[in-house]
């Protein structure tokens, strides 16, 4: 594998290259590196590389002449070569992405500084932009730095044992197992029993599990891209775990409600409304769900239905429904829910709104900035979380300007945005809780 580094700093590379392995691969010829200097390719006295930005604003953009001119002599026509530009807008590395890249005879390395590139460069070469975490850096080189061990230590001969590589984090889809060594005791910590013994079936159980456990604590959205055995599911299952879903609760607003005439009214409750949002809510380990109504007929309905699920004939015949609804509590206003569950949990509930539309302040007359999912997924790991569905055309505006954050509309890049609130409940569920709820 071939190296090539376009930057400003060459010697910035000097240490980390000729260090541990990598000394050792380029000695043996594994890998090997060289540099172009964009700063070589100026042509005025000062040898500048940068320049203010058309439209004004703060920083330099490096010019696009002496990049061109430096990759059109280290990549010419005639030659194939895959460019990188080490870029935030880029590809995500990922192990996958860094195995891809292993294939390749030569990769160019574009480290980029200051504001960035010129973006007819992009036009100009087939360049691929690689992003290495959502973290800002001095330059590209630190980036460059974490392509080129991902992809050097890929190449045969560099690892020394091949296998060595495949066992480690990310290799298989999940961070690795801890690892331990002599002595087997220290300052009263053992290294588990299970390492000491020699059964390697036991011992690459052990690991398995303990990959699966640390994945799910540390990063859990790497389950979802990883094929997981019925034993690996029972395992997760069976795992102690802080359950977000537990502080999490659901108000299903009737009134005040927006109408399809525009005006703020009330709507009637629905059996299939209050049946499917419960199943969804047991589903995902929720604590609790509120219909909100006024009207007192609605309540009593209310009031039979669960009471036919949860101690009548319903309850012997579908015991599975009769869990689901009994997470169904009713209240005749939203403040009076937000008081019970206040009472309930010792402490009020976070509020938070949800509409297909972007939500008009009128108290500010201005579009209030949504939240984001993080924010309130963060909020549910201190707090109890009331999170509101409107029936009708929405939520009343009076209600949402109540709300401490209001959830983006789900589907905000296309127009058409009318989901049922039933499927709205699941879609929101499963993006602030996911399988981990």
């Amino acid at each position: 594998m071939r190296y090539t580094l376009v930057t400003l700093f060459p010697e910035w590379f000097e240490s980390p290259l000729s260090a541990g392995l990598m000394a050792r691969a380029a000695e043996s010829g594994i890998v090997s590196f060289a540099f172009a200097n964009p700063r070589d390719k100026s042509t005025d006295r000062h040898r500048s590389v940068d320049d203010s930005p058309y439209g004004g604003g703060p920083g330099m953009v490096l010019k696009l002449d002496p990049l061109v001119q430096t990759l059109r002599e280290v990549c010419p026509p005639e030659k194939k070569c895959r460019i990188l530009a080490l870029a935030p807008a880029g590809r995500v590395l990922t192990q996958k992405y860094a195995a891809e890249l292993a294939g390749e005879e030569e990769l160019v390395l574009i480290c980029g500084r200051y504001e960035g590139f010129d973006a007819r460069l992009f036009e100009l070469f087939p360049i691929e932009a690689v992003c290495v975490g959502d973290a800002v850096l001095n330059g590209g080189e630190t980036a460059a730095l974490a392509v080129i061990e991902a992809t050097a230590r890929l190449q045969p001969g560099f690892m020394g044992k091949e296998e060595s590589g495949e066992e480690e984090s990310f290799s298989r889809g999940l961070l690795e197992y801890p690892q331990y060594t002599r002595p087997a005791e220290y300052e009263g910590l053992s290294v588990p029993g299970v390492l000491q013994q020699g059964n390697h079936a036991e011992i690459a159980l052990w690991r398995r599990m303990q990959s699966l456990s640390v994945t799910a604590r540390y990063r859990p959205e790497m389950l979802d891209h990883v094929p997981l055995t019925l034993a690996d599911r029972n395992f997760l299952r069976s795992r102690q775990r802080f359950r977000s879903g537990k502080n999490l609760y659901i108000a299903l607003i009737h009134h005040p409600v927006r109408l399809k005439n525009g005006k703020t009214g009330t709507t009637s409750l629905t059996n299939l409304d209050i049946h499917d949002i419960a199943r969804i809510s047991r589903t995902y380990g929720i604590s609790g769900f509120f219909v909100v109504t006024p009207l007192k007929d609605q309540l009593r309905l209310l009031a039979t239905l669960l009471s036919h699920w949860t101690e009548g004939q319903g309850l012997s015949r579908n015991p599975d429904r009769a869990e689901a609804l009994r997470l169904v509590r009713s209240a005749d206003a939203l403040e009076n829910a937000v008081h019970a569950l206040t009472e309930h949990c010792g402490m009020p509930p976070m509020i938070v709104g949800t509409s297909a539309q972007p939500f008009l302040d009128k108290k500010h007359r201005e579009r209030r900035p949504a939240s984001t999912f993080d924010e309130v997924r963060n909020a549910l790991a201190e707090r109890p979380v009331l999170l509101l569905l409107g029936t009708g055309q929405g939520i009343a505006t009076e209600v949402l300007e109540q709300c401490h954050a209001i959830l983006p509309p789900l589907r905000w890049m296309d127009e058409y945005n009318h989901l049922p609130v039933r499927a709205a409940a699941a879609i929101l569920l499963d993006r602030l809780l996911g399988d981990r709820g």
